[in-house]
């Protein structure tokens, strides 16, 4: 076995969906990052060469998220091999596209693979959350689990971990804008961390997750729309975001189902019910950006991806 190399590629991801702090993350279809990974006689894992991210993420074993989640694959599989790892960063760091969570997935699929699948897919997301853990602190699911399984996931329950796959309707289209700035995960997250709510903003948010569970299930686009809207998360990391309110505006006056941010920011996200839609608000958000807060941006379009990392 010695030698043998495979290349994996995870789907960038969007987290929460509005109201599922946490518990909801969708799979794009594009941006992803690439792994090449090859089986050593040698235990551990090594990061031979990090490319795309501009020399800012380290090498380090139990430091890089990838390497991180091939070791408790590695971990959990009882194997005494080794992994040498070339990742390749083809999406945008601090995006609020899950490029931690990506590269989590990555590292823990192709560890998986290059065994032999020993592992189920619950434990290759329990795994690829270890990554996420050195990447904020924290091991959430809620981008490395649809990165991992494609598709939209809810997660269910932490402890004990149960994740749901839910349908995708068949007409729903995503826009994505990145601007070019950048909100950290851990930073984003411990504005949240510790705060109290009360019931008039829990409730509403309960109510959004079951009616967003419901729209999938029906098939109701408008309905999906009116359901992410989140009103505990969104208006602290909002802050985070230059331009955020004006961009939010133009989306929905450009027809937007719905809008709000992709997992920490300060990407926001637009459904809408045809790829001409998508398009043409995304464009509207991108004029916003740069109307508002003088920022270029990236403008990625497109339907949920059905699969998750996998080996091209």
């Amino acid at each position: 076995m010695e030698n043998q190399r495979i290349r994996v590629f995870a789907p960038a991801t969007i987290a929460n969906i509005g109201p599922g702090f946490d518990v909801l993350g969708l799979a794009l279809s594009s941006p992803g990052d690439l792994l090449d990974a090859e089986l050593t006689d040698t235990p551990g894992v090594e990061m031979v060469e990090i490319t795309g991210d501009g020399g800012r993420l380290s090498r380090a074993a139990m430091k890089n998220v990838a390497s991180r989640a091939a070791a408790d694959v590695l971990r959990r599989a009882g194997s005494a091999k080794g992994l040498r790892l070339w990742l390749h960063k083809q999406m945008p760091l601090a995006s609020g596209l899950g490029s931690s969570g990506a590269s989590s997935a990555a590292g823990a699929v192709a560890a998986n693979e290059i065994l032999g699948r020993p592992l189920s897919p619950r434990e290759v997301v329990l795994s690829a959350m270890e990554g996420e853990r050195a990447a904020s602190g924290t091991p959430h699911a809620d981008n490395v689990a649809p990165s991992v399984m494609g598709g939209i996931v809810l997660i269910r329950s932490y402890d004990p971990f149960e994740t749901i796959a839910l349908p995708i309707p068949e007409n729903l289209h995503i826009a994505v804008v990145h601007p070019h700035c950048k909100v950290s995960t851990a930073a984003a997250r411990t504005l949240v961390a510790d705060r109290t709510y009360g019931l008039d903003l829990i409730v509403p948010n309960l109510g959004g997750v079951a009616a967003l569970v419901a729209a999938l299930y029906c098939g109701d686009l408008p309905l999906l729309g009116r359901s992410i809207e989140d009103r505990i998360i969104e208006p602290l990391r909002a802050t985070l975001i230059p331009g955020f309110a004006q961009v939010k505006a133009a989306a929905l006056e450009a027809g937007a189902l719905g809008c709000s941010i992709a997992g920490s920011g300060p990407s926001l996200f637009a459904f809408a019910g045809d790829a001409g839609s998508a398009q043409h608000m995304g464009a509207a958000m991108q004029r916003a950006f740069k109307t508002a807060a003088q920022l270029d941006s990236d403008l990625f379009t497109g339907r949920v991806s059905t699969e998750g990392a996998r080996v091209i």
